[in-house]
């Protein structure tokens, strides 16, 4: 493990020993900051991820509408032929 000096401010310092204090009584400032950068790494991750998901969808989206659409125009003829009556009864 690495040893890493930072600058902090007054408050947010405050606030760390508070959360420190706080925890499961073995809980030390060091701890709270890996637990809490771990946390922020995360999402930060899963963030830029979900963007570039919603690029990949927006960029591709009428391929997967007209997908979609002849989906369900194939299986508009069948839902016809077999009401939901009979399919619950095979």
């Amino acid at each position: 493990m690495q040893t890493i000096a930072i600058s902090i401010d007054d408050a947010t310092l405050a606030a760390l020993d508070r959360v420190a204090a706080a925890g499961s009584g073995r809980s030390n400032r060091s701890q709270v900051v890996r637990m809490a950068l771990r946390e922020y790494i995360e999402h930060r991750e899963r963030t830029e991820r979900e963007t570039r998901e919603t690029e990949i969808l927006a960029a591709h989206s009428e391929l997967i509408n007209a997908q979609a659409r002849a989906l369900l125009e194939e299986q508009a003829p069948f839902e016809a032929q077999h009401p939901p009556s009979e399919q619950a009864n095979p």
